[in-house]
């Protein structure tokens, strides 16, 4: 046997997964450390979201360093709220650079880090604007995160005819895909400027709302079935995308088990996942790469989500959701709400360095 079969043997899975496929990992939310074993597995790019800062403040590997910048900030600036949006991009500037050698070496077609503001700003689109001009100037690599609402839309046009790079996320019906997809194509068109654009399907946090309702409702359903609803509409939004001709890319994210990405793999998506609790246990597991994306969607599964579930059905038809809808939908309602959650436990530790000095 040749050196050249032995090393393929012995090569991790996301390693693989890039030899064998066209979907790509991304990262999510990482720690310095995660960062950069992320990029050592076969991370091409990382995303991070409103709830980063309290995960870096909460993390052993991380507390110390993190605390340092919320004090020194709380010394800076005298307004709680704009210290945090300081405190998470100091936070998140520390991994510009490992994905910087990336950025380079690929000519801006990856590296990027994603940045994704105050979760309370999300109803302004001028607040979504700024905020995103401002993540902007940390790096040629950063990339903003703007949600697929009604302004967030508003915030994207603006951000676009800039040429910025923009991950539109919380998506979570075929409706927003397709809105976002449409919004961008027009810009593009008539401004003459492709910046990158990556649309999301958040598949787990769709999952883990259908699961909610079905609980809360009492709703008689199999969990096979449950299983799969992201899935379902996640592969539906793909086949969209490429039947229409969009020129994006889809990123998976809001993972929350395996499946999340091993049920993509035989697509060109980009997937994004956490380490901890996924990637690494990928990379524990080393499943085999088998393509799942073309798995056909099944009948009965869509037949009864469909029929049990009205948020499903919301989701999965073409027009299902208004834009005045999405960001009330109930899905992207839980997901921002994950968002509050950890930036009131970035502004309950603003507050508390600043009663202590």
């Amino acid at each position: 046997m040749s050196v050249e079969n032995v090393r393929s043997i012995n090569e991790g899975y996301f390693r693989r997964v890039m030899k064998q496929s066209n979907n790509r990992l991304w990262i999510n939310n990482p720690t310095v450390e995660e960062a950069y074993k992320a990029i050592e597995a076969g991370a091409i790019s990382c995303t991070t979201n409103p709830t980063y800062s309290a995960k870096m403040i909460q993390a052993e590997s991380e507390h110390s360093d993190a605390m340092n910048i919320v004090c020194n900030v709380v010394k800076e600036v005298k307004d709680d709220a704009e210290a945090a949006r300081i405190i998470q991009r100091r936070l998140v500037k520390r991994i510009l650079g490992p994905f910087m050698l990336i950025y380079e070496a690929t000519n801006g077609n990856a590296g990027f880090v994603s940045i994704q503001g105050d979760p309370y700003a999300e109803h302004n689109p001028d607040n979504i604007i700024q905020e995103a001009l401002e993540d902007m100037k940390l790096g040629k690599n950063v990339i903003a995160k703007i949600p697929v609402t009604e302004s967030g839309l508003k915030a994207i046009e603006v951000l676009l005819e800039e040429d910025i790079p923009i991950i539109a996320t919380e998506v979570m019906g075929i409706s927003q895909a397709i809105y976002a997809c449409d919004l961008y194509v027009r810009v593009c068109e008539r401004t003459g400027k492709y910046p990158p654009f990556y649309i999301t399907h958040i598949t787990g946090i769709f999952d883990q709302y259908m699961k909610l309702v079905a609980e809360r409702d009492g709703i008689d359903i199999y969990k096979d079935i449950l299983w799969q609803a992201g899935c379902i509409v996640a592969r539906k939004q793909y086949r969209i995308l490429k039947e229409r001709g969009y020129p994006v890319t889809m990123l998976g994210g809001g993972a929350r088990g395996i499946h999340h990405f091993t049920e993509m793999i035989g697509s060109d998506m980009h997937i994004t996942i956490n380490w901890k609790g996924t990637a690494d246990k990928l990379i524990e597991e080393d499943p085999p790469v088998v393509y799942r994306m073309d798995t056909p969607i099944p009948e009965y599964a869509v037949k009864e989500l469909m029929e049990k579930i009205p948020d499903f059905r919301k989701a999965y038809l073409e027009d299902g959701l208004k834009v005045d809808e999405f960001m009330d939908y109930g899905p992207v309602k839980l997901f921002r709400d994950i968002f509050i959650e950890g930036w009131d436990y970035l502004l309950k530790t603003v507050k508390q360095c600043r009663e202590k000095r």
